[in-house]
């Protein structure tokens, strides 16, 4: 296994897309993240066979920024979503379910940030996910409403996707929001946390099932051989929002099992999940010019 450090790790995953310059990375709390004092250790990675990136030692969360260049179809909508990759709470698959999503999502129209969040199941591990990775995320929502203006985001078009790990992070923050923080510690606590919509990709489903018609619009998708508490969970979460009120819609991927992600590999129509969901944020009217 080889390691690398944080700043080798962002230029080989930008050498591996190749054509656009170094995406830029914002540190979540530039002094400090809130329950990371006294942690040094620096980031590491490592390579797959197929040669995906792979994070571990997050102890500064952080967003890589790609937003979408003039020109590109569809332009800039003002939409944003937060991305994070799954891998168990122990690590963080970044490629598949991180930065390709972003570039599709870049290219699009659509503002994609991709979150490093703080590992609960790492190693030795004093992180907890409803601690630290969901306060990683609410800040990252923060973060984005903050500089929207900046980013040519609209503040009420800031939403959050996860995959696996990350889809658990992602349906956290989408059920235990603050229009404010209650801290107010800075400029950026003072924003809403409240994602616009969610988007959960074979999701680790947390607990917290407290939907309302308030529940943030969620776009859902699984394979139906993924394990059973995905492939029949999923679905009974569907219609759990669907009793309380929430709008929400459902794909289930025949002969499809767990961590598809995006990659130039993956066929059939489970390939075209994420023109589905850039689809269902044209019909939610969150892509209108």
């Amino acid at each position: 296994m080889k390691t690398y450090t944080c700043l080798l790790s962002l230029l080989a995953s930008a050498f591996l897309w190749g054509a656009d310059a170094d995406p830029k990375v914002i540190l979540l709390w530039p002094d400090g993240a809130p329950g990371s004092e006294g942690k040094s250790a620096a980031e590491s990675a490592r390579l797959t066979a197929e040669g995906e990136h792979v994070i571990s030692s997050v102890h500064q969360p952080s967003l890589t920024v790609y937003l979408p260049a003039q020109g590109t179809q569809g332009s800039m909508t003002g939409a944003a979503v937060i991305i994070a990759p799954g891998g168990g709470h122990s690590e963080l698959w970044m490629d598949h379910e991180g930065y390709n999503v972003a570039r599709w999502l870049s290219a699009h129209g659509v503002a994609g940030f991709v979150l490093k969040y703080r590992l609960a199941r790492e190693k030795g591990s004093t992180y907890t996910v409803e601690g630290n990775a969901l306060a990683d995320i609410q800040r990252a929502i923060r973060t984005v409403r903050f500089r929207a203006s900046e980013w040519g985001v609209k503040p009420d078009r800031v939403g959050v996707m996860g995959f696996s790990a990350g889809g658990e992070v992602a349906a956290l923050a989408a059920a235990r929001y603050h229009s404010e923080s209650a801290m107010a510690g800075d400029e950026i606590d003072r924003q809403s946390d409240k994602p616009s919509f969610q988007a959960l990709l074979y999701p680790a489903l947390p607990a917290d099932r407290n939907f309302s018609k308030e529940t943030p619009p969620a776009f859902l998708v699984c394979g139906e051989n993924d394990r059973q508490n995905i492939s029949q969970g999923l679905p009974e979460l569907y219609l759990a929002m669907k009793r309380a009120g929430a709008s929400a819609e459902l794909h289930v991927f025949a002969g499809v099992g767990h961590g598809f992600g995006q990659r130039e590999r993956t066929k059939g129509p489970v390939a075209g999940w994420i023109a589905l969901f850039h689809g269902w944020l044209d019909a939610r009217g969150f892509l209108k010019l």
